[in-house]
């Protein structure tokens, strides 16, 4: 193998393999002398690599852990493994890790063959993770197109749909993305509106940067994070303190409600109880109840004791029709 750089790229991913490799091997791998593996092993320390060499008759080299992480070769199969466990951290906010999983996601597939893409596509449409909550799901590619015009510093565009179902067509300078353990969300300057604005990622669709690039604007917290708790609390709904009972074991109605409404008070073998302040709508939390598929009883607060009312008598007369 006369060609240097390639070469080079193929010790690398023997390097990466974890084992050592005696120079001879090498050689013989590369169709080169052990001289040229002892030049090319020099090339890769200099460029960053921490290759370890041990002397003796079954010495040989391996790469280590550095003080910082070099490039990594990947072959097709560890591609298409890492692409699919990045859309899943990223594409259901596992916390800890979503935000640096859009990020690697985003580098991953702007140099994934499209031979690739369409596996790791496949892969995903074929499986169907389990959601909680609402529910709410986004397509790992909104988040990485996003993460991209982010970078790029370039305009984006995008369709999105607001809290009441309107939709929009809307054109935004992008600032940051920001994961709340929940649910994701852009910040960014919304042009049309001539002002900061943030999107539940969830509802933008066809999101396409558009190559048109912007000197980034100050945001007037300086803060994504903060901006969009800021924006948060100025939409929050007045709390509602629930109070409610269910005739069903805690296990069974914790695995039917979301885990975001608290814990479970067990009250007998049979039943338990829920306590908790939320800043959802009635219409909301009278669904979560109604799907636990069991009896119960709401002691508070009055508003939802009302709904219930009125959505029981509405439910009985739509089955008498």
């Amino acid at each position: 193998m006369t060609d240097t750089p390639a070469r080079l790229l193929s010790l690398l991913s023997l390097l990466q393999t974890p084992r050592e490799w005696p120079g001879s091997e090498l050689a013989e791998r590369l169709d080169v002398s052990p001289r040229t593996i002892r030049r090319d092993i020099d090339r890769l320390r200099e460029l960053g690599y921490p290759v370890e060499a041990s002397r003796g008759s079954v010495g040989g080299y391996r790469l280590v852990a550095g003080t910082a992480m070099p490039p990594l070769l990947l072959d097709d199969e560890e591609a298409v493994a890492i692409a699919v466990g990045l859309r899943a951290g990223a594409g259901h906010a596992i916390e800890g890790v979503d935000e640096a999983s859009v990020r690697a996601l985003a580098k991953l597939e702007q140099v994934l063959p499209s031979r690739l893409r369409h596996r790791v596509s496949t892969l995903q449409n074929a499986t169907m993770p389990l959601t909680r909550g609402d529910g709410s799901t986004i397509d790992p590619r909104t988040l990485t197109v996003m993460a991209s015009a982010v970078t790029g510093q370039e305009r984006l565009r995008f369709a999105y749909r607001a809290g009441d179902g309107a939709e929009t067509k809307r054109e935004a300078e992008p600032y940051r993305l920001v994961s709340t353990g929940w649910r994701w969300y852009l910040v960014a300057y919304d042009l049309g509106r001539e002002g900061w604005r943030t999107f539940r990622v969830d509802r933008v669709s066809e999101p396409f940067a558009t190559g048109a690039r912007f000197a980034p604007r100050e945001l007037p917290t300086g803060d994504a994070a903060e901006f969009l708790a800021g924006s948060i609390a100025r939409r929050r709904r007045p709390e509602l303190a629930v109070d409610v009972s269910f005739e069903a074991p805690a296990e069974f109605v914790s695995a039917r409600l979301p885990a975001s409404l608290g814990p479970l008070e067990r009250t007998g073998e049979n039943g338990c109880r829920l306590r908790t302040v939320l800043a959802d709508s009635l219409e909301w939390v009278a669904l979560r109840l109604a799907l636990v598929d069991c009896e119960f009883t709401a002691h508070g607060p009055p508003q939802l004791v009302d709904y219930l009312g009125d959505l029981g008598a509405r439910l009985s007369r739509a089955a008498a029709r």
